[in-house]
């Protein structure tokens, strides 16, 4: 049986602002001094994101946990951007705690879109065949020397069992609050932890959220926020299947990976304890986010009921 890992309270965030920001590319970068800084809204939670001038960004994480992805974002994504179908965030310079701020940061080319989160995408269809193809294209990346699980990427790629301890708890604490079969969400949980890898070791990108993925005209036009990648177990990945389509773009989804079942099924798990735990933890918000968790939920159950 594979270990469960105590991931310990969430971390302690820091504030950035853009005069922090304006600061730092000051001191440590002055070529950029005279470009104006501006927060860019809804920018995440790992990382404060800001525009620098019109043809740079600026990512400072926002805890030390989070921190530990600037190296690697560094190291990586210059070698993973020339074999990828799609532009991804290439760093250009890394910036050094200073001026209060304590961890390492990036300044990074901008990549023009709009967060699939607000975007209107012309064919959903395309857009899982997209999404799928240039997952296709990470994973034939060599991962030779590549990041395993770990901290830095919070587990992604490792066992799912890493994450039992919180999805049991999200079970527990949902139980008699919302209209879902939690009896069922069991089964596909203990499915998803019994169900084997077979060890061969891919890259992924690992946070396959709305806001990472850029839509210009109507299509996919940018993958971004590479800060949980790493080599391992792809199903992670997966989990896309629920949280970004409807059935029939999971469909397209599942079709264009050419996905074994072994594979699905982990990634339903993969998409079921992060859904859990964002509705146990957001019920009662009236910011949407237990409301689209919860539709993502149902959706999940249902395909379970009914499988391919």
């Amino acid at each position: 049986m594979s270990e469960a890992f105590d991931l310990g309270p969430a971390p302690q965030r820091v504030p950035v602002d853009a005069q922090l920001v304006a600061t730092l590319v000051a001191r440590q970068f002055p070529k950029w001094r005279d470009l104006p800084v501006h927060p860019v809204a809804d920018d995440g939670w790992d990382n404060h994101t800001f525009r620098l001038g019109d043809a740079l960004s600026v990512r400072t994480p926002s805890a030390a946990a989070y921190a530990l992805a600037v190296e690697k974002e560094h190291r990586w994504l210059p070698r993973l951007a020339p074999q990828l179908p799609l532009p991804v965030p290439v760093p250009v310079a890394t910036g050094r705690p200073d001026a209060g701020y304590p961890f390492p940061w990036s300044v990074y080319r901008w990549l023009a879109g709009e967060p699939l989160a607000t975007a209107p995408v012309a064919d959903p269809g395309r857009l899982a065949e997209d999404l799928a193809g240039f997952l296709l294209a990470l994973r034939a990346v060599d991962p030779e020397g590549g990041p395993g699980p770990g901290l830095h990427d919070w587990f992604r790629g490792g066992p799912l069992r890493t994450f039992d301890g919180l999805a049991t708890e999200a079970l527990h604490a949902l139980r008699g609050r919302v209209d879902l079969d939690l009896d069922l969400a069991r089964a596909v949980w203990t499915d998803a932890l019994e169900t084997p890898w077979d060890g061969v070791r891919t890259w992924f990108h690992g946070d396959l959220a709305p806001g990472n993925l850029l839509v210009r005209d109507g299509r996919l036009g940018a993958v971004i926020d590479f800060g949980t990648c790493g080599v391992g177990d792809p199903a992670c990945d997966v989990a896309a299947a629920w949280t970004l389509f409807d059935p029939a773009g999971r469909q397209v989804f599942r079709d264009r990976l050419q996905l074994d079942d072994d594979t699905w099924t982990r990634g339903r798990g993969w998409a079921l304890w992060k859904t859990l735990t964002t509705v146990a933890s957001s019920t009662g918000r009236d910011d949407g986010t237990a409301a689209r968790s919860l539709a993502v939920l149902l959706g999940l159950l249902e395909d379970a009921r009914s499988p391919r």
